[in-house]
C-alpha cells in the first residue's frame, strides 16, 4: 500500500489493513517455507506496507496528545 492511500484511510480502516497485511506475511512464509513460493519479493513488499502502516499510526498516535497537551486549563500552575 502506498503511504498516501494509508494516509487517506481513517482508524478502524488501518487497523483493519494492518491486519490483513500481517496475515499475509504470515501466509507468505508459510509458502516460503513449503517451498510454493515462488515470487520471493512478495515477502518484501509485505513488510514495506506493515511499515508503512504502523509509520501512519505512529504519526497519529504522536499528533492526538500534542493538540490536547497544548489546549491547557486556565489557571494551571506552572506559570512563572
Amino acid at each position: 500500500m502506498d503511504i498516501v492511500k494509508a494516509r487517506a484511510l481513517n482508524d478502524a480502516e488501518l487497523e483493519d489493513e494492518l491486519s490483513v497485511a500481517r496475515r499475509q506475511l504470515y501466509d507468505l512464509r508459510f509458502q516460503l517455507a513449503t517451498r510454493q513460493l515462488t515470487d520471493h519479493s512478495q515477502i518484501s513488499r509485505t513488510r514495506r506496507s506493515i511499515a508503512r502502516l504502523l509509520t501512519v499510526q505512529t504519526e497519529r498516535a504522536r499528533a492526538a496528545p500534542t493538540t490536547a497537551a497544548n489546549v491547557a486549563p486556565a489557571g494551571a500552575g506552572g506559570e512563572r
